[in-house]
């Protein structure tokens, strides 16, 4: 019985693993680095929740979790890194640049101007990156 979990929980590793491989557009390498190093419970938690639990689902695609996910990064604030992956992970499932500078002026009007401001200097970043 144990094996079975065992081999259940790798099954869901992994294919938490080939999501976020394609969303970020990155495939993963050994070793890990980063919070994967410093918390590998975070790691191993995100990978088998996150993307295998969450992502699977078919609720919402993976460019409406994006959306949902930097509305609320730069709703908050000072999380720059996160809102910069966000952004460039809704260019990777197929949003566009312009869909994105629309999603900003929906932000600026129902979040605030400061917010915008920055959403929109992180994107500009994203996009130098990208050429």
């Amino acid at each position: 019985m144990i094996m079975k979990k065992q081999k259940y929980i790798i099954a869901k590793y992994d294919r938490g693993k080939a999501i976020l491989e394609q969303l970020t557009g990155v495939a993963e390498k050994d070793p890990k680095t980063g919070y994967a190093a410093f918390a590998p419970t975070i790691e191993l938690f995100l990978k088998e929740h996150l993307f295998a639990d969450i992502f699977e689902r078919d609720i919402l695609t993976y460019a409406e979790r994006e959306l949902v996910t930097v509305s609320v990064l730069a709703s908050i604030g000072g999380v720059q890194p996160m809102l910069k992956s966000h952004l460039a992970i809704c260019l990777n499932v197929g949003l566009s640049e312009e869909q994105l500078q629309q999603f900003i002026i929906i932000i600026k009007s129902t979040v605030g101007k400061k917010e915008a401001i920055v959403a929109q200097k992180i994107f500009d970043e994203v996009l130098a990156n990208r050429k």
